[in-house]
């Protein structure tokens, strides 16, 4: 296996979010491109992550799976500049890596065993049910994600009369409502979630104008990302209890 590209900086950002939510993973690539399926070790939620063939300048592959380290990929992939290429080559037991640009660096990564269960995203996803959609400003997500963590640790997602509403209630408040600048589409539900997590699958958002919700009454969400030649789907589940 041999792959490049020539601007790593969205695989790079990618790989720095996805090490929030887990230390190890299956690093796929196959003749459609490259994929990462991992759950959270507490299985409250789950990350799809693709590159497809298409972005890469470089592309020598049969069918691969490596074990990765991420805070281990994380940092060598930190020294990438703004006019870096990678190269990721499989050599045996280690993915050797090649940053090029004024000068050649390499490092080399062990590969290790992943214990965790292999995981098909799609496969995952198709039995879960959406009632309602909206897609949104990613700022303006940010922004009410952030406005809701400073009063709770969870927040609700609303659908409400052609509105689309993020609100925190407990001792204190916070809510926003949306309607012009976003497409809602769906029934009328309500569903309740972590913060914590919520607060790390936005940043993923910066990397994007637009990011789509997908979630149903006290059901799983289902955030999707794209930019760039790179997709990223979080899954989250719900937090059905008494409100605050």
């Amino acid at each position: 296996m041999l792959v490049k590209l020539d601007d790593p900086a969205m695989f790079s950002k990618a790989i720095e979010l996805i090490s929030e939510l887990v230390t190890e993973v299956r690093l796929k690539v196959n003749e459609f491109g490259m994929s990462i399926t991992a759950m959270d070790p507490a299985n409250v939620s789950m990350i799809g992550f693709k590159i497809p063939k298409s972005a890469f300048t470089q592309f020598e592959v049969g069918k691969e799976e490596l074990g990765i380290n991420l805070e281990n990929l994380k940092k060598v992939l930190k020294r990438c500049g703004t006019k870096s290429s990678l190269i990721l080559e499989k050599q045996e037991n280690m993915l050797n890596i090649l940053i090029q640009d004024r000068i050649k660096r390499n490092f080399s990564l062990s590969l290790i065993e992943i214990e965790s269960e292999d995981i098909n995203f799609n496969e995952k996803t198709s039995r879960m049910e959406f009632v309602s959609r909206v897609e949104l400003s990613s700022v303006d997500l940010i922004d009410s994600i952030e406005d809701c963590a400073v009063v709770s640790d969870a927040c609700s997602f609303i659908i409400e009369n052609g509105k689309f509403i993020i609100e925190s209630k407990g001792l204190n408040s916070a809510r926003a409502e949306f309607s012009d600048d976003s497409t809602i589409t769906g029934e009328n539900c309500k569903s309740r979630y972590s913060l914590e997590y919520l607060s790390k699958f936005v940043k993923g958002s910066k990397l994007c104008d637009k990011t789509v919700l997908n979630f149903s009454q006290d059901h799983p969400l289902k955030m999707d990302i794209r930019a760039n030649n790179i997709e990223l789907n979080f899954i989250l589940a719900p937090r059905v209890e008494t409100e605050d």
